[in-house]
């Protein structure tokens, strides 16, 4: 509720007496401070703006992006570049190979063009992002979805992006017809599974244009025109 002023009519103001002066009450005198508050004071907890004291850095997200050498992957590499990643936050990028064969070396010996991928992508990162800190993980497994989901949990990721792929109604029908069981993709997996905030970004036009169709796990190939 509104305050409600009474306005004094014109005649009663006439008839105050100018000669009349009414004293404040003196001020109360301000108690000591405790200790409690001399010793934050001291230690400079409660900081003023111009004081000389260096503010600590806000630490940002650790966003984890999926990347191999897919167009979707490329660009959902993009997508969270312009509208995900800010300055202060750190970036994981995580790239899935399948596992050596019994008596074979790690992927990771054994090719070292395996890391190719993952440094193209982080100058990527460095040239959109240069103040964003870039982090590489390869990982072997052999069903991605799961892989990806537990990476995730132990780079403890606050926000997981990966490309998603359009499977055309004719590739449904011919696994139908060949006897195969047409589940979820390895994006759906992990937007469903992941203990993290998953997303799931694809073009919406093969050429480029018409936007991006974004999924979570509240939304399915949600718009969004950027």
């Amino acid at each position: 509720m509104g305050r409600s002023s009474t306005r004094l009519p014109s005649f009663c103001l006439n008839r105050m007496s100018p000669g009349v002066r009414v004293r404040s009450p003196p001020p109360e005198p301000k108690p000591p401070p405790s200790p409690e508050s001399r010793q934050l004071r001291h230690h400079g907890n409660a900081k003023r703006p111009g004081d000389g004291a260096e503010e600590e850095p806000l630490l940002g997200r650790r966003i984890m992006i999926v990347v191999d050498s897919s167009p979707e992957s490329k660009t959902a590499l993009r997508w969270a570049l312009s509208h995900s990643v800010q300055s202060n936050d750190s970036i994981i990028l995580v790239d899935v190979v399948r596992p050596p064969k019994h008596g074979e070396q790690s992927g990771k010996e054994r090719d070292p063009k395996i890391y190719e991928l993952l440094h193209s992508m982080r100058s990527v990162c460095h040239a959109r992002k240069p103040e964003a800190q870039v982090e590489l993980s390869l990982v072997e497994a052999t069903e991605r979805g799961p892989a990806i989901v537990e990476e995730a949990r132990k780079q403890d990721a606050s926000l997981l992006i990966m490309g998603q792929k359009k499977r055309s109604l004719t590739w449904r029908l011919v696994m139908m017809w060949a006897g195969r069981k047409v589940g979820g993709s390895v994006a759906d997996y992990c937007v469903q599974n992941a203990t993290c905030m998953a997303m799931a970004v694809r073009r919406k036009s093969r050429r480029g244009g018409g936007g991006y169709l974004i999924t979570t796990k509240r939304h399915k190939d949600f718009w969004l025109l950027a």
